[in-house]
């Protein structure tokens, strides 16, 4: 049986972070796919998702086991659909893995299947979000050191893009 496990969220950007908790996860799992997520429930993302979804298959274009796609529905729903037994969440600090083990009992609750499996960021990168880079980006700060070596070259050229528009 394989063991699929989707690491999901909005990646707005992907960051270093991300790369790092997918990439450790590897040996863990036989495919990891990385859902990209409009969800709803937050504000509109700063990159659009097929600038995203590239980014992700930029990043890990080396990483034959790791897939992306995109998503609309509750995250436990895309598990359900595809047959997906592993959730893979990475945890920052003590806020994060309060909220995400709430979502994990809720998730258990809806899914019993499905097992959600917490890794620790590493320290050099505890300090890093999708949410900073975005920060940075709309003051017109460099923000290349947090996103993966793979897109920095085009992140660059789609937030200088940006700032021509006005953010």
């Amino acid at each position: 049986m394989s063991r699929t496990a989707l690491f999901a969220g909005t990646f707005d950007p992907i960051t270093v972070g991300h790369e790092d908790i997918i990439r450790r996860a590897l040996p863990l799992f036989d495919h990891i796919a990385v859902a990209i997520g409009n969800n709803i429930g937050k504000r509109t993302p700063l990159f659009d998702i097929d600038t995203r979804r590239r980014w992700v298959e930029m990043t890990f274009a080396d990483c034959p086991t790791v897939s992306a796609d995109t998503y609309s529905c509750a995250t436990i729903d895309y598990c359900i659909e595809h047959g997906i037994r592993y959730l893979i969440r990475g945890i920052r600090n003590p806020n994060d893995l309060v909220y995400e083990q709430e979502i994990a009992l809720l998730n258990k609750r809806m899914a019993p299947e499905v097992e959600t499996v917490f890794l620790l960021t590493a320290p050099q990168h505890s300090d890093v979000s999708s949410s900073a880079v975005r920060e940075f980006v709309i003051f017109g700060k460099d923000a290349s050191e947090l996103v993966p070596a793979a897109i920095r070259n085009d992140f660059s050229h789609i937030v200088k893009n940006l700032k021509n528009k006005e953010l």
